[in-house]
């Protein structure tokens, strides 16, 4: 569990990371690792649904490492926001970058 902050998870975690704060990726970007420490991305496509007023957006918002806005705005269509994850899973022991595309 505490892989991404020990010594071998640090590069993974600067990689998404910018002065502290989770940087923001386009649907077409991704973080840019040294070729050494090229990694498989696995990626997964999350739909929220549910009641209007609930806090999908801000779920999302808070997953993604902004801050969600203090008043309630009702979402228009989908937003799609797309989150990179480093891991290392206990069953392969190979570091594994998870591209979560969030529908909201």
């Amino acid at each position: 569990p505490g892989w991404l902050l020990s010594p071998a998870g640090r590069p993974y975690r600067d990689s998404i990371l910018h002065k502290n704060q989770r940087r923001v990726f386009g649907l077409l970007e991704r973080p840019v690792l040294p070729p050494a420490l090229a990694v498989p991305t696995v990626t997964y496509k999350l739909f929220l649904a549910g009641r209007s007023g609930v806090g999908k957006t801000a779920l999302v918002a808070w997953l993604g490492g902004a801050p969600a806005l203090p008043a309630h705005h009702e979402t228009l269509g989908i937003e799609a926001t797309p989150l990179f994850w480093p891991a290392k899973p206990r069953a392969s022991g190979r570091p594994v970058l998870f591209q979560l595309h969030l529908w909201d």
